[in-house]
């Protein structure tokens, strides 16, 4: 049975199933998917996946406010989010971190945002989700900077082993979604292929980044089973194998999931 670690269940286009959520995930459940982490992006949408979570037996959540969903001029309060996180069904923290591609100039508030969720991580002990583009010094600083006790993962994965390995020597796991079966991501297969077998999680990421064969199509949670197929066969072991320990890997890292 697989696990999507990263989907944004509240965001999926779901025009290839009528309009109905239950289908999509019926669909993915048809595929081996025996668990999705529905992820928060804002204060806006942490009641919607809350909601989520509570609806189906299957499906947890996390709370955050993603960089690019900050609010100008100010991170979000340490009680407020220390509130939200205060639910049975949201296990794990984020998605948060740094992305500097589409505002540079909003470093420093992007910075204070996720110094809050790194404490607010040390506070309650759960799981931070780690989302990074192009602010892979000052995330890596950050991380160590904050010590936690409890690992977390850098989502969606993009960068080189270099900063996988960085991120793994501080007790991080590594998330692949379909951008590994893209066919300029060589750099990125190169760290598919040398995560370490306890450290690797799937994702769709959904409704974003469709993998081939549906790349160009909205993302759905049922195409967590493309990207595992194909790293089943770049890392040289059966889809059993990696289904087995990417879900064993999944309830490790959020125990409150399991």
């Amino acid at each position: 049975m697989l696990v999507d670690s990263h989907c944004h269940l509240d965001r999926l286009d779901l025009a290839a199933h009528d309009g109905s959520l239950d289908a999509a995930l019926d669909a993915a459940r048809a595929r081996g998917v025996s668990q999705f982490l529905c992820i928060g992006v804002s204060a806006d949408n942490a009641r919607a996946v809350k909601d989520l979570a509570d609806r189906y037996a299957d499906v947890h959540c996390s709370v955050g406010v993603h960089p690019l969903d900050l609010e100008p001029g100010s991170a979000p309060a340490l009680d407020w989010l220390l509130s939200e996180l205060n639910h049975p069904r949201v296990v794990a923290i984020g998605e948060t971190g740094l992305d500097y591609h589409y505002e540079p100039e909003a470093a420093e508030l992007q910075q204070d945002a996720f110094r809050l969720h790194l404490e607010a991580a040390k506070v309650t002990g759960k799981p931070v989700i780690v989302h990074t583009r192009e602010a892979r010094t000052d995330t890596l600083a950050l991380l160590r900077e904050a010590a936690l006790p409890q690992a977390g993962v850098l989502h969606c994965f993009t960068e080189d082993w270099e900063m996988a390995k960085a991120a793994l020597d501080i007790g991080f796991y590594i998330s692949l979604s379909g951008i590994v079966t893209f066919r300029n991501a060589e750099q990125l297969r190169e760290v598919a292929r040398q995560v370490p077998a306890d450290r690797l999680l799937v994702e769709t990421d959904s409704p974003y980044l469709a993998p081939v064969p549906h790349r160009g199509k909205p993302n759905l949670p049922e195409y967590v089973r493309d990207v595992a197929e194909y790293l089943a066969v770049l890392r040289g072991v059966t889809f059993d194998t990696l289904a087995e320990q990417t879900t064993a890997n999944f309830r490790r890292l959020f125990p409150l999931a399991s």
